[in-house]
C-alpha cells in the first residue's frame, strides 16, 4: 500500500526571475510564486492500496511529474510523507528506492546494449540473482511483447520498442510500487495498448500502480482510483466511479475541465 500525506516541494527562484516578476503585475504571477519561493507541490495527499491503478491527471505544470519524483526519492520533499507498506520513504530514501520502480520522462537505455542486456544489467544493480534475473527477463519480457526484439540494441530501435523496453529495466527488480510518469506519450497504438495491458495485468494484484497521463480513455480504462492536481493541490482523490460522478453524465473530460477551471486541457 502506498499513502502519500500533506507532500509539499519548493524551489528557490533565481536571482533574475525574482527581478523580472517584480516588473510584472501580480495578477500574471503564478499563484504558487512566494517571494523568493517557487511552490510547486503545495499539498497533496493520496492512497494506492495493493493491486490498484490510480491515474493521476492534472494540466501541465501542475505539479504532477514533482510528485512523481519525490516518490521516487529523485527528489527530496520540503515537507509531507510517503509510506510504503508501513515504512517511511522520506526518512530511508536510499533504502526505499529499491522497493520502487520508477519511470520518467528522460528513463533511458545504454545505446550499444542489446534491450537484454540492458534489463538485465538494471536487476543485477538491484542484487537479483542470475537465476531469478532470468526468469524475471522472460516473464516481463513476454508482458511487454520485447521477444521479437530483446537482442536489438537499443540505439536501432523504435520509440515504441524503447518505451517497451524502459518500462521492462523498471520493474525487472519485482518492486513493491510501481511508478509511470506519462508511459504512453507520444507511442503509436499498438505499442500504447500493449503498455495498458501491461498496466492492466498487475490490477487485483500485490503492487500497486501509479501512472500520470492526458489521456482520459486511459484513465477510464485502466483505473481503480483517480487523483487530479492543479496548482500543486490534490483537487479530487477517490474512485474512479466518485470521479464520474462528479458530472452528470460521468463524462471524464467535463468532470476534468470543471476541477481545473479554463486551465490549459493537454
Amino acid at each position: 500500500m502506498l499513502e502519500v500525506k500533506n507532500l509539499k516541494k519548493r524551489f528557490r527562484l533565481d536571482n533574475k526571475t525574482i527581478k523580472e516578476n517584480k516588473k510584472k503585475p501580480k495578477a500574471s504571477l503564478d499563484v504558487r510564486e512566494d517571494g523568493h519561493w517557487f511552490n510547486a507541490v503545495q499539498d497533496v495527499s493520496f492512497q494506492c492500496d495493493s493491486g490498484e491503478v490510480l491515474g493521476l491527471l492534472g494540466p501541465n505544470g501542475a505539479g504532477k511529474t514533482t510528485s512523481l519524483r519525490m516518490l521516487s526519492t529523485a527528489l527530496q520533499p520540503t515537507q509531507g510523507q510517503i509510506v510504503i507498506n508501513g515504512d517511511d520513504v522520506v526518512a530511508e530514501p536510499l533504502a526505499m528506492r529499491k522497493r520502487i520502480g520508477f519511470l520518467s520522462g528522460t528513463t533511458s537505455l545504454y545505446h550499444r546494449l542489446t534491450v537484454r542486456e540492458n534489463v538485465q544489467y538494471f536487476g543485477r544493480l538491484h542484487g537479483m540473482d542470475e537465476a531469478a534475473l532470468e526468469k524475471e527477463t522472460q516473464a516481463v519480457f513476454d508482458l511487454l511483447d520485447i521477444h521479437s526484439f530483446a537482442d536489438k540494441k537499443a540505439d536501432s530501435l523504435s520509440t515504441g520498442m524503447k518505451q517497451r523496453a524502459n518500462i521492462a529495466r523498471t520493474v525487472i527488480h519485482k518492486p513493491e510500487v510501481i511508478v509511470l510518469d506519462e508511459p504512453t506519450t507520444g507511442l503509436d497504438v499498438i505499442s500504447a495498448k500493449t503498455i495498458m495491458d501491461f498496466i492492466d495485468s498487475y490490477r487485483g494484484g500485490k503492487v500497486p500502480i501509479i501512472f500520470s497521463t492526458h489521456h482520459l480513455h486511459e484513465v477510464e480504462k485502466l483505473c481503480d482510483r483517480v487523483v487530479l492536481i492543479n496548482d500543486g493541490i490534490t483537487q479530487f482523490s477517490g474512485t474512479l466511479d466518485e470521479f464520474k460522478a462528479q458530472s452528470p453524465d460521468g463524462n471524464l473530460y467535463d468532470v476534468f475541465v470543471s476541477l481545473v477551471g479554463d486551465k490549459e486541457v493537454a
